[in-house]
């Protein structure tokens, strides 16, 4: 089946996402700069959650024109994925309410491994429907920024517990090595477009 509605169904979810995370932001009560300072954890948060989610964003675009069709273990491949990151609103509010207490540090953690998982999957999925010698299954090669994502969040997880500003750190260490976008994929669909 084409994938023309999984994008666009994807798409949608996730700007809903980044809209249900910016609504968590509400209006300081007072004309000083200095009421702006209570907010800074749930400001932090926020960025750091909107550039994961800008991230996934934008590497699901990638991966997706990589792709020709889809399949029913694509599309529940993808519900998964949209899933966890559906819930980057909640842990993200709940990190920043409570100043990056030990317990929603931790819970971050555990959605933003489950979310590199599912995108795993999924990339996974795509690749066993379009099979080995597709663009996007030439494209992965080794996926050293894969593997090595959900290692770093295990750490920050048990981390968090200990030094909640270490975690973080972790968490923020992570979104940058993948704030580039993965050339690999573009660089691949382009030559093989050629």
């Amino acid at each position: 089946m084409p994938k023309g509605r999984l994008e666009a169904f994807s798409d949608g979810v996730i700007a809903i996402i980044i809209t249900i995370m910016v609504l968590e932001l509400h209006e300081p009560h007072g004309e000083s700069f200095a009421v702006l300072v209570p907010l800074a954890p749930v400001f932090v948060s926020y960025v750091l959650s909107f550039v994961y989610v800008g991230i996934y964003w934008n590497n699901h675009h990638h991966m997706l024109h990589a792709t020709t069709h889809v399949n029913g273990r694509v599309l529940w491949a993808n519900l998964h994925l949209l899933f966890w990151l559906s819930l980057f609103p909640f842990t993200t509010a709940w990190m920043g309410e409570n100043h990056f207490a030990p317990a929603p540090t931790a819970l971050y953690g555990v959605v933003l491994f489950m979310a590199a998982i599912a995108y795993t999957i999924l990339q996974q999925q795509i690749i066993a429907a379009e099979g080995p010698a597709s663009p996007l299954a030439r494209a992965i090669g080794h996926d050293w920024k894969g593997k090595l994502s959900p290692v770093l969040y295990l750490v920050a997880m048990a981390v968090a517990f200990v030094a909640t500003w270490l975690a973080l750190a972790l968490y923020a260490a992570v979104a940058l090595m993948w704030l580039v976008p993965d050339r690999r994929i573009e660089d691949r669909v382009q030559s093989f477009e050629s």
